[in-house]
């Protein structure tokens, strides 16, 4: 091994043991790496956590195929079922409980896709104890220029035969609320079912039948 003196009196080795006695390079830490690899861990941690929770709290409930109108009969063609995550706040109807649902009434109007809650449906049977049903066919003349809707309140009024003069004093009227509307594949009238008392059912049948009325469609506030 060879040895050589420095200008200030030390030893300048070389060789192999001059290596050895080098100290090894220092490692640097990178914060910013470290910190984005901790972060990475933990968004992971959290999509996987939202995942299984995603998956675990679904349930297949009961939605609108189509939109439904509030009043009419709810059949299977109107139904559809879908498996989503659902609030258990909105209380949707299960699935599991289709035939439950089936031959009862829309208590609102229900939008496509809409999701079913106990409130969206009624068993209310039509006509109810002390009351009936009157259907009457309608012209264009006859009715309001508005779609009646179920649930409308309208006043059945009697008109004068054509060139028959005005009765003097206040017209023949009855109060009805609409249950139905459907248009006459025969005729192409409108078909309105409206809802009466029993005692004033035959009375209307009776003006109903002169072909004299007009309907009168009254505020829809509630």
């Amino acid at each position: 091994m060879s040895t050589a003196t420095r200008i200030d009196g030390t030893l300048n080795q070389e060789g192999p043991a001059a290596t050895a006695l080098a100290p090894p390079p220092r490692l640097r830490r990178r914060p910013a790496l470290i910190a984005s690899a901790i972060g990475a861990v933990c968004i992971g941690a959290l999509l996987a956590g939202w995942a299984w929770t995603a998956t675990t709290n679904t349930q297949e409930v009961l939605v609108a195929r189509h939109s439904i109108e509030r009043g009419a009969v709810i059949e299977a063609d109107d139904l559809a079922r879908v498996r989503l995550s659902a609030d258990p706040a909105l209380k949707p109807v299960a699935a599991s409980q289709l035939e439950e649902v089936l031959g009862q009434r829309a208590a609102m109007d229900i939008a496509e896709g809409g999701m079913l809650t106990p409130g969206s449906f009624t068993a209310e049977v039509i006509p109810g104890e002390g009351q009936s049903v009157v259907g009457v066919a309608l012209t264009q003349a006859q009715a309001p220029g508005l779609d009646l809707q179920y649930g409308d309140r309208v006043l059945v009024v009697v008109t004068p035969t054509q060139g028959e003069e005005l009765p003097a004093g206040t017209p023949l009227t009855n109060d009805a609320t609409v249950v139905g509307v459907h248009v006459s594949e025969e005729t192409g009238q409108s078909v309105v079912d409206l809802l009466v008392p029993k005692a004033d059912a035959a009375v209307l049948a009776t003006r109903i039948a002169t072909g004299n009325i007009a309907l009168i469609l009254e505020s829809r506030e509630r």
